[in-house]
Order: C-alpha cells, then structure tokens, then sequence
C-alpha cells in the first residue's frame, strides 16, 4: 500500500496467496502489541490512515486514534531505532502500523471504485487507480495486520526543531521514484534512504523494496495471523 504505498503488501517471508488465519483478539494487550509511543520518547506521529491525508481522502475504517501499536518484539525493535537515530540528532515520523484487517478490506473496495480519484494529484498522479494491484502498490492481505510491519520517515533534529528530511517522494506515493533504489533520486535523498534503511536493517527491519517508508520486522511474531481490533 501505502502504504506500501498503500503497505498492503505482503511483506517477505509470507507465502503470496495464504491467507492468515484472523485472531479474535479484541485489543492490543491480547493481541500482544505494544504502543511504540511508550518505549522511547521523541517519535512523531503522522498517522495518516486515521485522518484524510491519505490515498482515499478520507478516514480508513478501524482507525479511531493516531496511535503506533506492533507486536512487542518488533515495538522494542523500533525503540531501538529510535534511540539509535537520536543519538545522531535525528528521529522517526511514523505513518502507519498496525492496520486492522477492516482497513485492507477497505481500501480493496477503494481500488475497485474507478469514480474514487479524490486523492490522485497526491498519491498516484502518474498511474491508473485500475494498476495499483497489479503493479504491486495494493493488495488484498497485509504485514500491517500481523503486527510487524511499520510505515515511517525520516526527521533531521539537530537544530532543536525536528524537519523532516528529503525523502525524494512523500509517503504512500505510487511511483517508481518511490522504489528504495529508483535510480531517479538526487544523492542526497539516496543518502537520507540509505541513513534510514541502515538503522532500520539494524534491528531486524527488512525493506519492501518498492517504498522508502515501508519494513518489516523479521522474523514476524505471528506471521500466520492477522488481526482486526480498532486502533483506539
């Protein structure tokens, strides 16, 4: 999605068309999930799927709260980061992490709407709604449902006040400029990537290699089971 741009994707490691069994966990604590927020300071939250500056233009369903759950080993994994990154001067925007099953469900039904281009000039100015499942930027099973998978950028704060630093795109572009490695990027967005993939590589984290923003934490905790409690 994006997420991968939509961060829909399945990340690696899953088995492409296998679905996950849905865990009738009710809320964070039983599905063993941690609020990232509670584990390192200075994260910013940037939760787009729970306002309208997102690819849909508007609130995604399961989202009540601007708020970071993961499974606790990749949650204590990205406070690392975290802490890592702040002893450089820099900290972590995050976009989306967990994402109820609902969500995906959502933004299927999204993509199968060709009259929905509410948010296109954005999101996916150089590419038809109708492509984005076969291009690999959507798709009906997601590592955010497991718990494991986080969509964030990059913050320079060595100034005092934190700014985000030049990622080449924003986040949940759908373009090829988008990809990890595009070859159209300046150097020194290639360098804010590269800053960011090598502490995120550090913990665990594993790249989707088609969004900047988008990882995931591997081995996954339960990479057979998703999840459909509200992030409240």
């Amino acid at each position: 999605m994006v997420v991968i741009a939509a961060s829909l994707l399945i990340p690696a490691g899953a088995a492409a068309g296998d679905a996950p069994a849905i865990s009738p966990a009710s809320d964070p604590a039983q599905a063993g999930m941690l609020d990232v927020a509670t584990l390192a300071p200075g994260f910013v939250p940037d939760m787009r799927y729970a306002g309208s500056d997102n690819f849909t233009g508007r609130p995604v369903p399961g989202y009540e709260a601007p708020r970071c759950y993961l499974h606790a080993a990749a949650a204590q994994a990205l406070a690392r980061v975290q802490r890592r990154l702040q002893a450089q001067g820099h900290a972590l925007r995050l976009y989306d992490c967990y994402r109820p099953v609902r969500a995906v469900q959502s933004f299927m039904r999204w993509v199968d709407d060709p009259a929905d281009q509410l948010a296109k000039a954005r999101y996916y100015p150089n590419i038809d709604k109708g492509l984005l499942v076969e291009q690999g930027y959507i798709a009906a099973q997601s590592g955010h449902s497991r718990g494991a998978t986080v969509d964030l950028g990059l913050l320079d704060c060595r100034g005092g006040t934190c700014v985000e630093r030049d990622m080449g795109t924003g986040f949940d572009r759908f373009d090829p400029l988008a990809h990890t490695d595009s070859a159209e990027i300046t150097p020194s967005q290639r360098r804010n990537r590269q800053r960011l993939l090598e502490a995120m590589r550090a913990e665990g984290f594993a790249n989707y290699p088609m969004e900047w923003w988008h990882y995931t934490f591997q081995p996954e905790p339960t990479p057979g089971t998703a999840y459909d409690f509200p992030v409240r």
